[in-house]
């Protein structure tokens, strides 16, 4: 049985042996998971596969939007060939947590037990078991299961799977007073969720010529290249996961990044399979076109030069860049 290392043992070790196609049943995943493990199997390993994933639990518990659509954007755009992702859609929902790895349609190993396609099963947060068992059982399970899934990317998705909107997830049962909500001046939805507010600007108060939302702006470099910067009262603190770990960040107005943490004492967070992407998001926000470099005229423009996240859960924040 594996209990410890199970991230390297189970997603990492087979495929660095030459393992190329690995199916999974999972009750429970995270696009964040998928982005880690492709990530470091294509930058690390300079290892060439392909996931096949099936999402169980949907029936039930349904998927959260900023899933939903970080797992569209890898099959579509971060891993086209590489990714694909399908729900189960009808009941019964499926609990399993099974792994099979191939090498040319050949079965190499197949894993089974407690662990969930996700960060918070496969790096220590909590504790998994898994054991060995024959991959070519898992592939014959997930055949079985397949005509009772739709793709992620399928157009009709959405209508067969129950989405609900992260804002609402691991909310604190708690009611508010009126006078609550008038003093906090939040929308009522992140009520109870963990927050933390950091600015856009460098301590002179300025936005950074070669930093921040600027750091492309230097020759050989994209130049809508960019990162938020965290004050050491905020990476300090475990509000954002450590710096290997990647989380999907849903925002205000609906979009989804990947990111994790980045720089000397992860004081960072970025964009990590494109930098541009966070640049390209603030810069479309701003209104300044692509390329161009970001002014402290163009964030007074718009109304705020700071960024609230809200942590709702190890994998997933809210991102507020709204303003009134």
């Amino acid at each position: 049985m594996i209990t410890k290392k199970i991230f390297d043992r189970v997603l990492i070790e087979p495929a660095v042996s030459g393992a190329d196609k690995l199916y999974i049943v999972s009750g429970y995943a995270t696009s964040a998971m998928a982005f880690h493990h492709l990530s470091i199997l294509q930058n690390e390993y300079e290892t060439d596969i392909q996931v096949r994933l099936i999402v169980g639990m949907c029936p039930n518990d349904g998927l959260s939007i900023s899933n939903h659509r970080g797992f569209q954007q890898l099959a579509r755009d971060e891993f086209p060939g590489n990714f694909e992702c399908s729900y189960i859609m009808k009941p019964p929902s499926v609990h399993s947590k099974v792994y099979a790895w191939f090498k040319d349609d050949l079965p190499i190993c197949g894993f089974a037990g407690s662990a969930n396609y996700t960060q918070n099963a496969f790096h220590s947060l909590q504790h998994e078991a898994l054991s060995d068992c024959k991959a070519e059982d898992v592939f014959a399970y997930f055949k079985s299961l397949s005509g009772d899934t739709i793709y992620c990317t399928h157009n009709e998705a959405e209508n067969f799977i129950l989405l609900y909107n992260d804002r609402y997830y691991a909310r604190k049962e708690k009611y508010y007073e009126e006078s609550v909500r008038h003093k906090n001046e939040i929308p009522s939805y992140l009520y109870g969720l963990s927050s933390v507010k950091t600015s856009l600007l460098t301590r002179k108060g300025t936005v950074g010529e070669r930093s921040g939302l600027n750091w492309g702006q230097r020759p050989g470099r994209d130049p809508n290249q960019a990162y938020i910067g965290l004050s050491s009262e905020i990476y300090r603190t475990d509000f954002f996961p450590k710096r290997t770990i990647h989380f999907t960040v849903l925002t205000d107005d609906n979009k989804v990044l990947i990111c994790t943490r980045a720089q000397d004492n992860a004081k960072a967070i970025h964009t990590p399979h494109r930098n541009s992407d966070i640049g390209e998001y603030f810069r479309r926000r701003l209104g300044v076109p692509s390329g161009d470099a970001v002014n402290l005229e163009d964030l007074i423009k718009y109304g705020r030069a700071d960024v609230d996240f809200y942590k709702i859960d190890n994998e997933t924040y809210f991102m507020d860049f709204s303003v009134s």
